[in-house]
C-alpha cells in the first residue's frame, strides 16, 4: 500500500500569493473611500439643487424630459436644429460582477465626466438609470449631431478605467435622434428608442 504524502506549497510561492492578495485588497479599500467620499458630495448636491442623479450628479430623468420639452418648443417656434444623443455603458453588468459594485459606480462616474467634458456648457446630460445616459443638443444640426456621437465613443475608449490592480476597458454604443420643428416630445423619445435599438443591433 501506497502512502500519499502531499508535498507542501513554496514559502516564496505563498508569500507571492499573500502579497498580491493584499495588494488588491488595498486597491479595492482606497477605491471604496473615494467612491464613498464623491457618492457623499454628490448626493449632497442633488439634495441641495433637486432634480439630480445622486451617483453621477447629471440630470435626472423628470428634469431631462422638462429641458427636452423646452427644446421641443424651441424648434417649434424658431426652427433651430437640436438633438438627443443616447449613450450606453456596454458590459455594465460585467463590471460589476467582475471588479465589484464599487468599480461599476466608478465606470457611471468616470463615463459622466467625459461627457460633461466633451459637450457645451448649455448643452444638457442626464443619466436614465443603469448604464443609459442622454444628451441634449441645442442648436446643432444632424452632421455635428453625428460628429459629436463618434467623438464621444472614441473618446471614452481611449479612457479605461484604473481601478488599481487592472485597467477597465469603457466602450459605449452611441445613438442620434434629431429633433424637428413641428417634432413633440413623445416622437422625439420613441425616434431615440428606435435608433438606439439599431444601433445595438450592430
Amino acid at each position: 500500500m501506497t502512502r500519499r504524502t502531499d508535498t507542501p506549497a513554496k514559502p516564496e510561492a505563498q508569500d507571492q500569493g499573500a502579497r498580491e492578495a493584499l495588494s488588491r485588497l488595498t486597491d479595492e479599500n482606497a477605491l471604496l473611500r473615494a467612491a464613498l467620499a464623491e457618492a457623499r458630495a454628490r448626493l449632497g448636491e442633488a439634495e441641495e439643487s433637486g432634480g439630480q442623479d445622486a451617483l453621477t450628479a447629471l440630470q435626472d430623468p423628470r428634469r431631462f424630459r422638462g429641458e427636452l420639452e423646452r427644446v421641443v418648443s424651441q424648434a417649434a417656434r424658431h426652427g433651430t436644429p437640436a438633438a438627443l444623443i443616447s449613450v450606453d455603458l456596454q458590459d455594465l453588468k460585467a463590471i460589476n460582477e467582475g471588479h465589484g459594485r464599487i468599480a461599476g459606480d466608478a465606470a457611471l462616474r468616470q463615463v459622466a465626466r467625459l461627457l460633461k467634458s466633451l459637450i457645451r456648457a448649455s448643452d444638457v446630460a442626464a443619466r436614465n438609470g443603469g448604464g443609459a445616459f442622454s444628451l441634449l443638443l441645442d442648436h446643432l444640426d444632424a452632421d455635428s449631431a453625428l460628429d459629436t456621437a463618434e467623438r464621444i465613443a472614441r473618446c471614452i475608449a481611449a479612457h479605461p478605467l484604473d481601478i488599481g490592480h487592472a485597467m477597465v476597458k469603457l466602450q459605449v454604443t452611441v445613438s442620434v435622434a434629431t429633433i424637428m420643428p413641428g417634432d413633440s416630445v413623445e416622437e422625439v423619445l420613441r425616434r431615440a428608442a428606435r435608433n438606439r435599438e439599431r444601433v445595438k443591433e450592430f
